[in-house]
């Protein structure tokens, strides 16, 4: 796959895709060309279709890892070899509308409480305090904290900068943080101080902080972006400024935060609790 990768990376250098998004595309793609065996310059549609079926049916992956391997097969056929692409003869596996986990403000105090190393503390108090991806708090250099303005420059997916929010708790631990780690570019470095801290490394700390709290949802580090964006809706941000935070193109992806926030169900009571002294069975 030699040429056919180079061919590719420059297609979506071209297109400015991110490191991260080239990185996966082209372990898409390789994953195709090993299960074949062969360059998927000699290979069609009913491979395509084949291939992506077994990774939905018999390897179990994801949705969104079926749907990014077909977006990565996608560009390789329609931009790079040039070919037409037929959604009729390829469909798009169809994603669940799922809603997602939400931490109640208790919920992550206790979280964080947990948090015993001071990193990581500082990098999860981070991505909550300004609605962070994993990858755009990694991404952040020292620079991009204004203590002044109380903001955080981010490198926003698909290189779309923003400013977000910096709360105050968050600058004293940032403070605190960079009085004993002294960091010099990159805000959160890795052991080696010219690469940022790993994505592994801080998803494990926040399981053994969900652990340590006795937290029972199934939430992961980026359930605290979710929390940022519904403890906001909840506490009268409206939508527009809550997708600006957020860095999201359309208003219709932030508008899933209507249905986990609890600004409106707070006032709303239950029809059995109208009911007239209803009678209680015996238990």
């Amino acid at each position: 796959m030699g040429r056919l990768k180079d061919q590719m990376k420059m297609d979506m250098e071209l297109k400015n895709y991110s490191l991260r998004a080239m990185e996966t595309y082209l372990g898409c793609v390789r994953g195709f060309a090993a299960y074949y065996g062969k360059s998927p310059q000699e290979m069609g549609y009913d491979e395509i279709r084949y291939y992506l079926h077994y990774l939905l049916k018999d390897k179990k992956a994801s949705q969104s890892a079926v749907n990014q391997a077909y977006s990565a097969l996608k560009f390789l056929y329609q931009t790079t070899l040039g070919r037409e692409w037929d959604s009729f003869k390829i469909p798009r596996c169809k994603t669940r509308k799922r809603l997602p986990v939400v931490l109640s403000n208790q919920e992550v105090e206790r979280l964080l409480s947990a948090t015993r190393n001071l990193k990581h503390r500082a990098i999860l108090m981070t991505i909550y305090s300004g609605g962070l991806r994993l990858g755009e708090a990694t991404d952040l250099k020292v620079s991009d904290i204004d203590s002044e303005r109380m903001t955080i420059r981010v490198r926003g997916k698909g290189d779309k900068d923003r400013y977000t929010l910096l709360g105050r708790r968050t600058l004293e631990i940032l403070r605190v943080y960079w009085k004993i780690y002294h960091p010099a570019d990159w805000l959160f470095a890795s052991r080696r101080l010219d690469q940022p801290l790993c994505h592994s490394s801080i998803q494990r700390a926040f399981k053994e902080a969900l652990r340590r709290s006795g937290i029972k949802k199934q939430a992961c580090v980026h359930s605290l972006r979710h929390s940022f964006a519904t403890h906001l809706l909840e506490a009268g941000t409206d939508l527009y400024h809550i997708q600006r935070l957020l860095g999201h193109t359309s208003p219709k992806t932030t508008t899933i935060y209507l249905h986990v926030a609890r600004k409106d169900l707070a006032h709303i009571v239950s029809p059995i609790d109208l009911l007239q002294d209803p009678e209680e069975p015996a238990l």
